[in-house]
């Protein structure tokens, strides 16, 4: 079989994934079941996207692109009463960033194609609705939800389950007209009572609801259920593979019967299955991670910390890395646990090929060189980034007076410290080995500057530079440097399964989350991009933040350089 982007002109050049759903649609492709692919990614409009919905969001897009086919964004907004434009907005500005670059196989994408919605075809879905009644399989219930739950727990029938097509019509165009109040009556498929599938029960179909749509405003009191408006939707929009994780793999049969029972004239569209990501270290629930927003545990949906797409963009993580995580981990029909660290080597590796070093002191300490004069400035080299040749050099400026990293200095050093200690050397990154010659101290006994010498002798590139020493630290020029406030995220949660025997997931929340620090900087920094991702050399990765503005720099750690978590792991 050919590669399916191999087979697509437009399509990346980088191997496709593989997996049991991709071949399923390449079979298709070769059998030519199909005139095009069509996929589609249905968030519900009630909360923002997180990192599971990356998943299915390069699954369904990645599909669409990789065998030449098509992929809508449809809003599944069948709930007015958890329902946003907030989210609408939020959830397409993510999906447009995840996957932006593939905007030829993505419609309700571009602005002349806005996200379509489900709540578009609620005319259409109450006309299949009246059909079904007319065919004797729906039926209008008047039991309560306390009620209809047991009944279909203990696989009864309802006493309403025999009304005559026509008295089941009346009650549903009442219904419709707003005669009745919330909960008084629903519509029901009439399928089987007591099957062993309890979505084959008799599920319900529609409930009244007075509550404004935030797409169709009042013009609906009864809205389609979920599963029911799901594949009729899907059907409309003529999709070929409706992708769905695999808690939807018992609502299969219901999904197939609606549309078995109602002669569509053209294919019917099928239902398969995939295991949701679950990621260490994070949580999934909506409904939770809400909470964690409700509460101000964090500062709101984008709050880097959180696992949403919006938090994970502001963090300074680029889609590329996102995509290529959700690639990378495969398609299974086996949930299990996906290993945090696998994402953050994602992040790493690709950060590692794109950010602009930079020179950044975050916890600093002052050093004077004793032997370099007063008021002189030395322009340095240093190298914008060692994985691309391309990026070229820029200037720094090297001084009297630098900061440097108060943890690169030790008074009484650990064995095999080869950092700066009384009367060691060390060089500093693109300019001359120092020698520490004094400690100063304040009345406390606290550290307060650093009194070096330089080896001028020994600055790096130049002709007698020979000389080796086993430790480079990075610094500032104290009089150059720019001051910036630093955001140092780590994992949100201390433990790996935050809900682990039914704990509290809050218990297990990580104190040292953020820490908000003021950094030096080297002075080309004032000029950072939004667009651009930067290392602060032997520190981290970090991304400015768009609380940042001209004269208060604002930097997001993104990731650390090394996986602190295992080395502590393996302490331990």
């Amino acid at each position: 079989m050919s590669n399916p982007i191999e087979a697509n002109p437009g399509a990346t050049t980088a191997p496709a994934p593989s997996d049991f759903i991709r071949d399923i649609v390449a079979q298709h492709v070769v059998e030519k079941k199909y005139p095009r692919i069509h996929t589609r990614f249905p968030p519900e409009p009630n909360g923002y996207l997180h990192i599971g919905h990356a998943k299915s969001i390069c699954l369904n897009f990645g599909i669409a692109r990789e065998f030449g086919g098509t992929c809508n964004l449809r809003m599944d907004d069948t709930n007015p009463a958890k329902e946003d434009v907030e989210y609408v907005d939020s959830i397409t500005a993510d999906v447009n960033w995840l996957i932006g670059g593939w905007a030829d196989h993505c419609l309700g994408l571009t602005p002349a194609k806005a996200p379509f919605y489900a709540s578009d075809y609620f005319d259409h879905i109450y006309e299949f609705a009246v059909a079904l009644i007319k065919k004797g399989k729906a039926f209008v219930c008047d039991m309560t939800p306390d009620q209809t739950d047991e009944y279909r727990r203990l696989g009864k029938p309802s006493p309403f389950r025999d009304r005559s097509v026509t008295e089941n019509l009346d009650l549903f165009t009442r219904m419709k007209n707003g005669e009745f109040p919330d909960g008084a009556k629903i519509l029901r498929a009439k399928i089987i009572v007591d099957s062993p599938n309890i979505w084959l029960r008799d599920p319900l179909l529609y409930r009244i609801k007075h509550t404004d749509h935030h797409h169709t405003g009042s013009k609906w009191c009864i809205y389609p259920m979920y599963d029911f408006a799901h594949c009729l939707s899907d059907y409309i929009e003529g999709i070929t593979h409706s992708i769905c994780t695999l808690e939807f793999e018992v609502h299969r049969p219901l999904y197939d019967w609606i549309l078995e029972n109602l002669d569509l004239p053209r294919a019917l569209p099928k239902q398969y299955e995939f295991a949701r990501l679950s990621l260490g270290y994070t949580i999934m629930s909506k409904r939770k991670l809400m909470q964690l927003v409700d509460e101000n545990l964090v500062t709101g949906w984008d709050d880097p910390r959180m696992p949403t797409i919006s938090g994970i963009r502001r963090r300074g993580v680029r889609p590329e890395a996102l995509r290529n995580f959700a690639y990378n981990i495969g398609i299974t029909k086996y949930n299990g646990i996906t290993d945090v660290s696998v994402l953050e080597f994602a992040i790493r590796e690709d950060l590692n090929k794109r950010a602009l070093r930079r020179l950044a002191v975050l916890r600093p300490i002052k050093v004077v060189i004793t032997n370099f004069a007063e008021g002189k400035i030395e322009e340095l080299d240093a190298t914008n980034s060692p994985e691309d040749e391309t990026a070229g050099k820029r200037k720094v400026p090297f001084s009297r007076e630098l900061y440097i990293e108060r943890d690169d200095f030790a008074e009484v050093p650990p064995p095999k410290f080869f950092r700066l200690k009384p009367g060691g050397e060390v060089r500093l990154k693109y300019a001359y080995i120092i020698k520490c010659e004094e400690v100063v101290k304040d009345t406390s006994g606290n550290i307060t500057e650093l009194r070096c010498t330089a080896d001028l002798d020994s600055k790096t590139g130049g002709a007698t530079s020979a000389r080796k020493v086993k430790g480079t630290i990075h610094w500032v020029s104290a009089p150059h440097a720019v001051d910036a406030e630093v955001r140092l995220y780590d994992r949100l949660f201390t433990e790996a399964e935050p809900e682990k025997d039914g704990r509290d997931f809050k218990s297990v929340l990580n104190p040292k989350s953020l820490e908000v620090i003021t950094a030096k900087c080297e002075p080309s920094l004032k000029d950072a991009k939004p667009t651009e991702r930067y290392q602060f050399e032997r520190m981290a990765y970090f991304a400015l933040d768009l609380d940042s503005q001209p004269g208060k720099l604002v930097f997001n750690r993104t990731i650390t350089l090394k996986d602190a978590w295992a080395k502590e792991s393996q302490k331990k």
